[in-house]
């Protein structure tokens, strides 16, 4: 007896391929089987059964007797699930254990050296593109602020403070530690009070927002960029209310970009919010309201 469908799709969601999902539950339903019976139960062809049987052992979800005819004893599905859990992350620190030997080698220098070599041959503003889906944008940010040398200046949303905070908390940290100017520039609101409460231990975090007075009655901007050392930037492209997949921004190199027109917006905009600790009127918040007694 084999699977379901249902089941057998499920299956395949850790890993197994048609001919181990159709075997595998086979073997279930027996405990104990031969290659030959499996095949004749599946329809995977005779030839074929014996190699799945074999992947299915080194996968942890098989025991192969010695006898006579061989025989093949299922694993049950439980403890088959932690094999393959605990396979997969030996795996992967084999791999990080790789990554890293290899980030130590001298193979990546010649690279760093080939690749500085091609950027002297570009001039800075051809160093731009565009980044699409919430992983790609936060993975290109995560390396600009790795690479901070003096400055890095983050205006964003009231939902992007939320995710500043759980995307790159760990990469400012280590920025504030080697010295690196942290700001940064959001609606501070009671949806992500906490993540400010946090932030402000390694970033000078500013509420943007009741500035109307002060701008002659402009608005405060809606939006989200980042400059690096005035010589590199993110800005978004798109609104928070889009799905993470489709979230777009802009990055470039270009410091006549970074340095002559954000930073000047970024340093106005700085110089006209308020210390979030002054409790100014915010969005979420009643003009007038008092702290609870």
């Amino acid at each position: 007896m084999v699977a379901s469908k249902e089941t057998l799709d499920k299956l395949e969601d850790i890993g197994l391929n048609m001919y181990e999902r159709k075997i595998y539950s086979a073997l279930l339903g027996r405990s104990v089987s031969t290659a030959g019976e499996l095949s004749e139960m599946t329809n995977v062809p005779r030839s074929r059964a014996y190699d799945v049987l074999e992947s299915l052992a080194e996968k942890g979800l098989v025991v192969i007797k010695s006898s006579s005819p061989m025989e093949y004893v299922s694993i049950p599905p439980e403890q088959a699930i932690e094999n393959i859990k605990q396979q997969h992350k030996q795996e992967l620190e084999d791999k990080l254990d790789d990554l890293e030997n290899f980030k130590d080698s001298e193979a990546v220098d010649e690279l760093e050296s080939l690749y500085d070599q091609g950027v002297e041959l570009v001039d800075p503003a051809e160093m731009s593109g565009s980044l699409k889906g919430e992983h790609q944008i936060n993975q290109h940010m995560g390396t600009m602020m790795k690479d901070a040398e003096e400055s890095i200046k983050v205006m964003t949303s009231e939902k992007g403070l939320n995710d500043l905070m759980e995307n790159h908390s760990d990469l400012l940290q280590e920025a504030k530690d080697q010295g690196i100017n942290v700001q940064v520039l959001a609606p501070v609101t009671d949806q992500n009070q906490s993540s400010y409460e946090k932030m402000k231990d390694f970033a000078e975090v500013r509420h943007l927002g009741g500035m109307e007075e002060k701008l002659e009655g402009l608005d405060a901007p809606e939006g989200e960029f980042t400059i690096i050392d005035n010589d590199a930037l993110t800005m978004s492209m798109t609104h928070d209310d889009v799905h993470s997949t489709q979230d777009t921004a802009f990055w470039s190199q270009s410091d006549h970009m970074a340095e002559s027109v954000l930073d000047p917006m970024f340093n106005v905009l700085w110089h006209h919010s308020s210390n979030p600790e002054e409790g100014p009127e915010k969005p979420g918040k009643t003009p007038g309201d008092s702290p609870a007694e």
